[in-house]
């Protein structure tokens, strides 16, 4: 059977016509609303937009996720994976589906989590705990690095295993909490709080291994926030994996996208600094060489210069002229020397012939008193009177019997 074309041609629609009456009627008539389904078919375009399938037991939709809404995503969506998606219905015109461009995407079942995240976090941004000029840089070369994470989990294990490796004698110092349930937010900030109170340490990694949203709870809570803010040690947060982010990595001096990765960026590489300082000594030695090298070929030059030579040359007539000076000083000084000997030799024989001794040796003696005087006259001795005479060789006492004044 043909049916009739209509009379009146103008009421036919071209295809593109029809696709984009249907595009403003559905966007017109259905405001933005949530779905939930799971992911399938997930493509994440080099332009920065995602696409993906959501589908359930009865039927499927297609999805976009524009950069723009993308950037603000936590979690990228996996196949398989539960999802609620906020977005407007719309249709992609060039092939003619419907398609839902979705503005927010979370994990189902975690509205509320998602929510209670969402304010907290406006909240703390707007008192400044995100502030990037608040951040404080790493020191180079910690000597010991505070452990806050649960001490059983493969976390610990891996930051230990990577410190040891890339400094074997770094100090590590744990201070064991929960890390997830009922009462581990406390348990972390007071950890916090402690390493601060004590002092013992330069850097402090505050973290755990991956999980679901609800098990990483803990690093999203005030307390966290609010011990990680007032530390006045730097801190590394390291929760989860690359794709997890918690109010900590926020507030932290730095983020780690995995605990080893926190102990890699606090601990430095002995290594690289071996290296490093190898390198260092290897240009200093170079720039000395050459330095030195530099410093001989303009002495040299100096050297071969005429006002070198010059100078040579005045140095060397100064140095003649010292030696003839030298050798009239030598001859004045000899004849000096003559003059005071022959000097000497008539002095010496004067006090020979001045000698006590020489005269006494002529046959002479000397008398002295009772009190030891040489007597020069004889007058000055009285009768009886005892007195000590000496000789060229001996003494002898003797008592006077006469005394006359006169020789």
């Amino acid at each position: 059977m043909v049916s009739k074309l209509p009379e009146e041609t103008r009421n036919i629609l071209t295809v593109s016509q029809l696709t984009s009456r249907v595009r403003q009627t559905l966007e017109a008539g259905i405001p933005r609303l949530w779905v939930r389904g799971e992911v399938s078919n997930f493509t994440a375009h080099s332009s920065g937009h995602l696409y993906f399938t959501l589908k359930d037991a009865g039927s499927q939709l297609r999805c976009v996720m524009f950069r723009g809404a993308a950037q603000a995503l936590r979690v990228f969506p996996q196949d398989g994976m539960q999802v609620l998606a906020e977005g407007d219905v719309t249709v992609f015109e060039r092939a003619g589906q419907y398609q839902l461009n979705v503005q927010q995407l979370q994990p189902a079942g975690q509205g509320e989590l998602a929510l209670a995240l969402e304010r907290l976090k406006r909240k703390l941004e707007a008192e400044g705990l995100f502030d990037q000029a608040r951040k404080r840089p790493l020191p180079k070369f910690p000597k010991a690095i505070g452990l806050v994470t649960s001490p059983t989990g493969a976390a610990v294990r891996d930051m230990v295993k990577v410190a040891r490796r890339r400094w074997p004698g770094i100090d590590l110092i744990l201070n064991p909490v929960p890390v997830q349930g009922p009462g581990a937010a406390g348990e972390i900030a007071r950890a916090i709080a402690e390493f601060n109170e004590y002092g013992l340490v330069d850097v402090l990694i505050v973290g755990r291994g991956g999980g679901s949203m609800e098990d990483l709870w803990a690093f999203n809570e005030e307390a966290v926030a609010r011990a990680i803010y007032g530390s006045q040690i730097p801190v590394i947060s390291a929760v989860g994996h690359e794709v997890d982010f918690t109010i900590a990595d926020f507030t932290a001096d730095l983020r780690a996208p995995t605990p080893s990765a926190a102990a890699e960026l606090a601990v430095p590489s002995r290594d690289e600094v071996q290296g490093a300082l190898d390198e260092s000594r290897d240009r200093l030695a170079l720039a000395m060489r050459g330095m030195i090298d530099d410093r001989r070929a303009r002495l040299d030059a100096y050297g071969r210069s005429h006002g070198m030579n010059l100078l040579r040359s005045m140095v060397d007539q100064r140095r003649q002229l010292l030696d003839s000076l030298w050798g009239r000083a030598g001859s004045g000084l000899l004849r000096s020397l003559q003059a005071a000997s022959t000097r000497a030799d008539r002095l010496g024989a004067l006090l020979s012939a001045l000698d006590p001794n020489a005269v006494l040796g002529r046959g002479y003696s000397i008398c002295f008193d009772r009190k030891g005087r040489a007597v020069r006259e004889a007058k000055k001795l009285s009768t009886g009177e005892r007195v000590r005479a000496r000789f060229w060789k001996g003494e002898a006492r003797m008592k006077v019997e006469e005394a006359h004044g006169e020789g």
